[in-house]
C-alpha cells in the first residue's frame, strides 16, 4: 500500500502531477471525483477534467460519501481529486467540523488498509491572507486540519508550486 498526498495552490499543477503519478504506477486506475457542477463554468471544468483522463480509467463521482466510495473501489490504484472540494461539499451540507474531521479520519483509515496506490489531491489554502468572513476562515481552518491529517498518514507528500513538484519530508 502506498498513500500519496499532493497539495498546492490553484493552477499549481497538482492534478496533472497526481494523474502522472497514478498513470506511472502501471496499475488500473479509478478516478474518484468529488466536484459538483453548481453552474455552467464548473460543469465545463468537470468536462475538461473528464476529457483529460485516460479512457481506460474508471471514474466514480461522489461528492459526500467519499470514504464509502473509496472502500468500494476494486482497482489497485485510486486518484481522489479532491479533498478540498469534498470538505466544501460537507460544509455546504451543514456537517459540523467534528463530523468532517471524523469523515476524514475514516477516509484515511480506508486508504491505509487498501492495497495498491491511493493518491489524494487537495488545495493548500493557508498561504494567503486571513479571510474577512467567518465561513471562509472556517473553511481554511477545517481544510488545513484535514490536510495535516492526510499528509501525516501518507507515505509521500508533495507540494506543487508553479508546476514544480517539491517532495516534503
Amino acid at each position: 500500500m502506498t498513500l500519496v498526498f499532493v497539495t498546492g495552490g490553484a493552477r499549481s499543477g497538482k492534478s496533472a502531477f497526481a494523474e502522472r503519478r497514478a498513470a506511472d504506477s502501471g496499475l488500473p486506475v479509478t478516478y474518484l471525483a468529488t466536484a459538483q457542477a453548481f453552474d455552467d463554468e464548473m460543469a465545463a471544468r468537470i468536462a475538461r477534467h473528464r476529457g483529460d483522463r485516460p479512457a481506460a480509467w474508471a471514474t466514480v463521482e461522489e461528492p459526500l460519501a467519499v470514504p464509502g466510495a473509496l472502500a468500494a473501489i476494486s482497482t489497485p490504484a485510486v486518484l481522489l481529486d479532491c479533498l478540498s472540494l469534498w470538505v466544501s461539499n460537507l460544509m455546504l451540507a451543514d456537517w459540523p467540523d467534528e463530523a468532517v474531521l471524523a469523515a476524514a479520519d475514516a477516509l484515511l483509515a480506508t486508504a491505509q488498509v487498501r492495497g495498491g496506490l491511493t493518491v489524494l489531491v487537495t488545495n493548500e489554502v493557508g498561504f494567503g491572507i486571513v479571510p474577512d468572513n467567518v465561513l471562509a476562515r472556517r473553511y481554511r481552518d477545517l481544510l488545513g486540519w484535514v490536510n495535516q491529517r492526510a499528509a501525516a498518514a501518507s507515505d509521500e507528500a508533495w507540494l506543487l508550486v508553479s508546476g514544480r513538484p517539491l517532495r516534503l519530508p
